[in-house]
């Protein structure tokens, strides 16, 4: 896994810089999303793997399965803008979607690149460097909330804001609930946890009763 990371981080970086440079941050981090799924399929997995199958036809697919993906959003957006012509207000929504488009030519050469060199399977990792690369760019990071019960609005709102001071960063917020917690909730931010749960300060004071 190390060597496949290594491996990685060169062709992140420069995917990223030249996302940056054509302001297509979020498109090449979609992309990227969706290659890596795509990659880790079983089915493609196999693919991958058959020395029969060029590495231009192994782009091409992987290219088609994207754009089918991508394809479905511009579908749901002509349907929506039938549903907005009979009254319903869904203009947000389809607007969105109907902007998506086909994968550019920058896009299609760099998977031809990575296929060429046998390197298609690093697509989940350099998703991973490209995403924190733009963490980095963004001052952004991610926040893993696990709560006992769903944070109320003004608990979301305190934490966030909390968290953005202590980072001095935008926080995105994870959240998810473990009744198991009892009460209270833990907090993930890069390599630091914290343990603010009931069931965690339970498990520290048997720690210090029995040591």
């Amino acid at each position: 896994m190390a060597e496949l990371s290594t491996l990685a981080r060169p062709y992140a970086k420069a995917a990223f810089e030249y996302a940056k440079e054509h302001n297509a941050i979020n498109e090449w981090e979609d992309f990227l999303s969706a290659a890596s799924s795509i990659v880790v399929n079983e089915e493609f997995a196999s693919l991958l793997n058959n020395p029969a199958i060029s590495a231009t036809q192994k782009a091409t697919i992987l290219m088609d399965i994207y754009q089918s993906h991508i394809s479905m959003g511009s579908i749901l957006a002509k349907s929506l803008n039938y549903v907005a012509s009979h009254g319903v207000d869904v203009s947000g929504v389809a607007q969105a979607l109907s902007g998506i488009n086909k994968p550019s030519v920058a896009l299609s050469n760099f998977t031809t690149q990575l296929s060429e060199h046998d390197r298609l399977v690093l697509l989940p990792e350099i998703y991973a460097h490209y995403s924190k690369l733009k963490s980095q760019e963004l001052k952004q990071v991610d926040a893993y909330i696990t709560s006992a019960y769903p944070l109320t609005d003004a608990q979301r709102k305190y934490l966030q804001q909390r968290l953005a001071i202590s980072t001095n960063s935008i926080v995105i917020l994870h959240e998810a609930v473990d009744p198991e917690l009892l009460g209270g909730a833990t907090i993930k931010v890069g390599d630091k946890f914290t343990d603010g749960s009931v069931r965690g300060k339970l498990q520290q004071l048997k720690n210090q009763l029995s040591a």
